[in-house]
């Protein structure tokens, strides 16, 4: 065995729960590595230009670094720069672009098969989010090349027609941006109205510009089928016809279920699939292998954030260091889930 390729914990996900577990498992003298399919934060890479986070910048610190921000609520850009600082700071081992595809062995003796070679390792934590998988409208066009889950910025779509597929913050931001941008925006809600779980500085200024006629709105309707200029939509009046020169499905995102079957990990039969682990330690079904961050919630992927799933990589750290369990925030006390 190569010393090279030999360490006490691996981490798959190099996102900010990621990073966390990394640099608290590190300060306690344990050797690790962190594997991504992507880049370095690879999730906030794909998000929007100039996206605002919700939180304050101190919600989204790890490891007691302060974030910097010119802006009351840090920007992707923001949070982009800050994470590389970090991670660059502790000398973390990264491996980037590098897909885990296996895991072999048990605690103590784990083999992580990745596609270009293989590490040895004592303990396993998986932080790898839910953004990378779309929850899909399963309609026929849907792939389609004017056809999008995740959207970046609407300066391409000047004086286009765009059906935003979805009602939540997402979907909400993306029809305001577009709107400004000179685009003719139209959403498709599948509920009566949009949601209040929309942020409440952002809500308004929807309703209102849905009042006005200037953004366009469907509710307690659903997309039927998409086709090269056009979504076809079931309404409560019949079927109705939307022109589209771009569509975005804003329908949220999933764990990566089969990937965490791969790795060994049970997920339920409840409507979250919730993925098997003790709400109290994180370790999953599996002896040795940990989970952190959002991918604890399965399909129910508002239970966890980077501003309380940060905290579950000092839970982690502790226990493979053989230390207490620290005292947390009572926002990231844990709620039993599967087990």
């Amino acid at each position: 065995m190569q010393d090279s390729l030999s360490f006490d914990v691996a981490v798959i996900g190099a996102g900010p729960v990621g990073l966390a577990c990394a640099l608290e498992v590190q300060r306690r003298g344990l050797r690790v590595v962190v594997l991504d399919k992507g880049a370095l934060v690879n999730s906030l890479v794909g998000y929007p230009t100039n996206m605002e986070f919700f939180s304050t910048p101190e919600l989204l610190e790890i490891g007691g670094y302060p974030m910097s921000t010119l802006h009351y609520k840090p920007l992707r850009e923001d949070a982009l720069d800050y994470y590389r600082r970090v991670a660059q700071a502790e000398n973390l081992t990264l491996r980037l672009y590098e897909r885990v595809i296996g895991l072999e062995g048990e605690q103590d003796n784990f083999t992580v098969v990745t596609d270009k070679g293989r590490l040895h390792t004592r303990y396993v934590v998986v932080a790898t989010g839910f953004y990378d998988l779309p929850n899909y409208l399963n309609v026929p066009g849907e792939d389609l090349s004017h056809v999008s889950h995740y959207y970046k910025e609407p300066y391409a779509h000047v004086g286009q027609d765009v059906v935003i597929i979805g009602a939540k913050n997402s979907a909400a931001k993306a029809a305001l941006q577009l709107l400004r941008a000179g685009a003719r925006p139209t959403l498709l809600v599948r509920g009566p109205e949009i949601p209040e779980s929309v942020k409440y500085w952002i809500r308004p200024d929807l309703v209102n510009r849905i009042k006005e006629g200037r953004i366009g709105a469907l509710f307690n309707s659903t997309a039927t089928r998409i086709t090269p200029g056009a979504v076809e939509v079931a309404t409560p009046n019949g079927p109705q016809t939307l022109p589209a020169q771009f569509v975005y499905a804003l329908t949220g995102y999933h764990p990566d279920f089969s990937f965490l079957s791969a790795l060994g990990v049970a997920c339920g039969t409840d409507a979250a699939q919730t993925p098997a682990h003790n709400a109290e330690t994180l370790e999953t079904n599996r002896p040795g292998l940990y989970l952190a961050g959002t991918v604890c919630g399965g399909r129910n992927t508002s239970r966890w954030f980077i501003e309380n799933g940060r905290y579950h990589a000092q839970l982690i750290a502790a226990r493979l260091a053989g230390e207490p369990a620290p005292a947390l925030p009572s926002v990231v006390q844990p709620v039993q889930l599967a087990s």
